[in-house]
C-alpha cells in the first residue's frame, strides 16, 4: 500500500512540482481511491494530512503529505468502533446472569470466581464463614471479571435522590440542591432518574450518547477535524474529496484521545471485590494490584464502606478514555447499586485510579473520607453515564494529568457536593471539570496547574459560598489565558447546548490570565456578591468571541458565543471582550460596580457577523469606564463616570450625541436609552 502510495505522489510531483504546491489539484492523483493520514493543519477549505497505511486499526504514517480540499458535496463520518461515540442510553451495565447470587439462609458462603483473560468462569472455592442469625441476602465478594451493557437489574434503578435506608455515613446526603438539568438548580433532591439530557450534536457528557447521537453522526463538518484528527479521505473519478472518515485522534477538554472509543457494551470491568446485594463492610483494608482494576465494584444492592482504607496500585494498569467514560480501573465504581462510602482513606496510583466512580443507574454517597490519587485520567471524585454522587466533607488531592478532583465526562449525570477541600495539581486538571450538573456549597476549590473551572456543552454549575482557585499556564494553542471557560469543544464530551456558571458568596482567584471565557457555545453567566482576586495581568474581565481554531473548537469565523451575564450585588474589574459573530446581553443589579471598557475585537471573528453586546445598568449600579468602549446597545439607568469620577461621553454611531460628557473617554453606540 505505501509503495503505490507513494508512486502516485511522485506522479503528482512531476506534474506539478510538488503536492503541496498543487493546491486545489494536488489530490487528483488520488482518483477513486482512499487515503489514509494525520491531520496537521486546518484551513477553511480543508486540511493537510501526513498520509500513511492503515491497518488493524492502526495507523502508520509516512513522509508525504497531502492538502486536502474539500467542497459542499463532501460527506462526513466517524468510524465504527473507532470515533464512534456509544451506543447505550444511560443504563448501567450488568454482570452476566450467571454471576448471580443466591439467597441464603442462615449460613453464607463467599463464592470465589477465577479470572481469565477473556471471560469469568463459574469455577467456584468454598470458604469457611461464621453463622449469623442475621445475615439474609447472600452478598459474594469475590474477584471477579464483570461484562458490561447487559440490562440493568431489575431491583437496580438509580434512587430518586432520597438516601437509602440502611448504613449511612454520618454527613448524609448533602444539602445542596441537586441541578434540574437545564442550567438552573433545582428546589428538590436530585433529578428521579440519572439519565443524561440529549438534544445536541455530541454525546452529553463521557459514557453515554444522548438520544438523538443518530442524528448528530449525520451533521458531522470541517469544523470537526483538528489537527492529530486521523482520517481515510475517498476521492471521487474525478479527483474530488467525495468522503472524509474519521478514525480517531480528536482531543477532548481533559487532554484525552476522544477518537477510538469503544461503547458501553463492549466494556469489561475487572473487580477485586464486586457486590450485588446489600453488605457492610468495615474496618478492612483492601489492596488492588490488578491491571485495570476496581477494588470494589457495585452493580446492585445497597452497599456501605466505612472505617477503611482501600489502596490502588498498578504499573500496567492504561487509563484513558475507558476509565474516563465508564470507569475502568476506579477504585471505587457503582455501576447499577449504592455505594456509601463513610471514613474511608482512598490511595491510587494506578492510571485511570479515580477515587469514587458513579456510572449509569450507580449512586454513590461519599463522606468524611480522605481521597489521594497521583496517576493520569484518576479524578477524585467522578460521575458519567448518567451517574449520581453526593459528597460531604472530603478532603481530595489529584496529581495527574486529566485528573480534576470533580470530574465529570461523556454521558454526563448529577453532583452535589457540600463541604471539604479539593485540589487538583496536574495538567489540565482543573479544580472542576464539568460534563454535568454539578452543585457545590462550602468547599475549598483549587487548580494550581491548570483553571479553576472547565464547563462544557450543555451542563451546568452551581457554586455557593466556595473559595474557587485556578492557576492555568500559557499554552499557544490557546488564543487567551482564562480562569474560568464555557465552551464546547466538538470532541464529543459533551452535547451541545448552554453552558451555566452560577455563584453566590465565596470568593474567586485567578493566579494567571483573564476571569471568564466563552466561545463556541451558548452561556449563562450569573455572579452574586463574589470576592473576586485578579492576577497580576488581568487580561480581561469576560471575553466572548470566537476563536482561531487551533483547537478544534467549532469552524473558524463562525464559533462564537452566544453569552448572558448577570451582575447582582458584585464588584467587577477588567474589561469586557467581545466580537460580531457573538452576542453578549449583560445586566448589571443591585448595586453592581464594573471597572473596565468594552472592547471589539474582530481578530477571531473571520469577516463578522451581525453580532452584538448590549448592556444595560439599573439604577443602584456602577460603570467605571476606563478606555474608549463599543457597544450596540446601551440602557443605563445608573452612573456611568471614568476613574476621575468625570461623566463619559455617549455618542450613537450615527453621530448623534446623547451625553456630552467632560472625560477623555467615549462610548460608542447602536443605540442608547435612559
Amino acid at each position: 500500500m505505501r509503495k503505490r502510495l507513494t508512486a502516485l505522489m511522485m506522479t503528482a510531483a512531476l506534474a506539478c512540482g510538488s503536492l503541496i504546491a498543487c493546491g486545489s489539484d494536488s489530490t487528483t492523483a488520488y482518483a477513486s481511491e482512499t487515503i489514509y493520514g494525520e491531520v496537521t493543519a486546518v484551513s477553511d477549505t480543508g486540511f493537510t494530512i501526513t498520509v500513511g497505511t492503515y491497518e488493524n486499526n492502526e495507523l502508520t504514517l509516512g513522509e508525504e503529505t497531502a492538502d486536502i480540499t474539500v467542497n459542499d458535496d463532501t460527506t462526513y463520518s466517524m468510524a465504527m468502533g473507532g470515533g464512534e461515540a456509544p451506543s447505550g442510553d444511560g443504563e448501567a451495565p450488568t454482570k452476566p446472569d450467571d454471576a448471580a447470587t443466591e439467597e441464603s439462609t442462615d449460613e453464607t458462603t463467599d463464592e470465589t470466581t477465577e479470572e481469565t483473560t477473556e471471560e469469568t468462569t463459574d469455577e467456584e472455592t468454598t470458604e469457611d464463614t461464621e453463622d449469623t442469625e442475621d445475615s439474609s441476602d447472600d452478598t459474594a465478594m469475590t474477584e471477579a471479571t464483570v461484562e458490561a451493557g447487559a440490562e440493568a437489574p431489575a431491583d437496580g434503578e438509580a434512587p430518586s435522590g432520597d438516601k437509602p435506608d440502611g448504613e449511612a455515613p454520618s454527613g448524609d446526603k448533602p444539602e445542596g440542591e441537586a441541578p434540574s438539568g437545564d442550567g438552573e438548580a433545582a428546589d428538590g433532591e436530585a433529578p428521579a432518574d440519572s439519565e443524561a439530557s440529549a438534544d445536541g450534536e455530541a454525546p452529553s457528557g463521557d459514557g453515554e450518547a444522548p438520544a438523538d447521537m443518530g442524528d448528530a453522526q449525520t451533521e458531522l463538518t470541517l469544523s470537526d477535524i483538528e489537527v492529530g484528527t486521523q482520517v481515510a479521505v475517498t476521492f471521487d473519478a474525478d479527483g474530488n474529496v467525495e468522503s472524509v472518515e474519521i478514525l480517531g485522534g480528536t482531543q477532548s477538554a481533559m487532554g484525552q484521545p476522544g477518537g477510538n472509543m469503544t461503547s458501553a457494551a463492549d466494556i469489561t470491568y475487572s473487580a477485586l471485590y464486586e457486590y450485588n446485594a446489600d453488605e457492610t463492610v468495615e474496618g478492612e483494608t483492601i489492596a488492588s494490584t490488578g491491571t485495570d482494576e476496581n477494588a470494589i465494584l457495585v452493580t446492585d444492592g445497597e452497599v456501605t464502606v466505612k472505617d477503611s482504607t482501600i489502596t490502588r496500585t498498578s504499573d500496567d494498569s492504561t487509563g484513558g478514555d475507558n476509565s474516563s467514560f465508564y470507569g475502568v480501573g476506579a477504585t471505587l465504581l457503582t455501576t447499577g447499586g449504592t455505594l456509601t462510602v463513610d471514613n474511608v482513606t482512598i490511595d491510587s496510583d494506578a492510571a485511570g485510579g479515580a477515587g469514587v466512580y458513579a456510572y449509569g443507574d450507580g449512586v454513590a454517597y461519599v463522606s468524611n473520607s480522605t481521597i489521594t490519587t497521583q496517576q493520569d485520567t484518576s479524578g477524585g471524585i467522578h460521575v458519567a453515564g448518567g451517574g449520581t454522587l453526593y459528597a460531604n466533607d472530603n478532603t481530595i488531592e489529584t496529581n495527574g494529568e486529566s485528573s480534576a478532583a470533580i470530574r465529570s465526562d461523556r454521558g454526563g449525570g448529577t453532583m452535589v457536593v457540600d463541604g471539604g477541600t479539593y485540589t487538583s495539581n496536574g495538567t489540565g486538571s482543573p479544580a472542576v471539570y464539568c460534563t454535568a450538573d454539578i452543585t457545590i456549597s462550602n468547599a475549598t476549590l483549587t487548580a494550581t496547574g491548570a483553571e479553576a473551572v472547565c464547563i462544557e456543552g450543555l451542563n451546568s454549575l452551581t457554586l455557593t459560598d466556595c473559595d474557587l482557585t485556578g492557576n492555568i499556564p500559557t499554552n499557544e494553542q490557546n488564543d487567551c489565558d482564562w480562569n474560568i471557560i464555557l465552551y464546547q469543544s466538538m470532541s464529543g464530551d459533551s452535547e451541545v447546548g448552554n453552558s451555566t456558571f452560577s455563584m453566590t458568596g465565596g470568593s474567586i482567584t485567578a493566579k494567571n490570565g483573564g476571569m471568564f471565557y466563552t466561545t463556541n457555545t451558548e452561556s449563562t453567566f450569573v455572579l452574586e456578591n463574589v470576592d473576586i482576586t485578579y492576577a497580576d495581568e488581568n487580561d480581561f474581565f469576560l471575553k466572548v468571541t470566537g476563536n482561531t481554531n487551533q483547537r478544534g473548537w467549532g469552524t473558524s469565523g463562525d464559533n462564537g458565543a452566544q453569552c448572558s451575564f448577570t451582575a447582582i450585588n458584585q464588584e467587577m474589574e477588567g474589561d469586557i471582550i467581545w466580537d460580531t459573530i457573538s452576542t453578549l446581553d449583560m445586566e448589571m443589579t443591585d448595586g453592581s460596580v464594573l471597572t473596565g471598557a468594552f472592547i471589539d475585537d474582530e481578530s477571531a471573528a473571520g469577516n463578522g457577523g451581525d453580532g452584538y453586546a448590549n448592556l444595560t445598568i439599573d439604577s443602584s449600579s456602577k460603570w467605571i469606564v476606563t478606555g474608549d468602549s463599543v457597544l450596540t446597545s446601551l440602557t443605563n439607568n445608573g452612573t456611568i463616570v471614568d476613574e476621575d469620577g468625570n461623566t463619559v461621553s455617549i455618542v450613537g454611531t450615527d453621530g448623534t450625541v446623547y451625553v456630552e460628557g467632560t472625560s477623555s473617554y467615549t462610548i460608542t453606540v447602536s443605540e442608547y436609552a435612559d
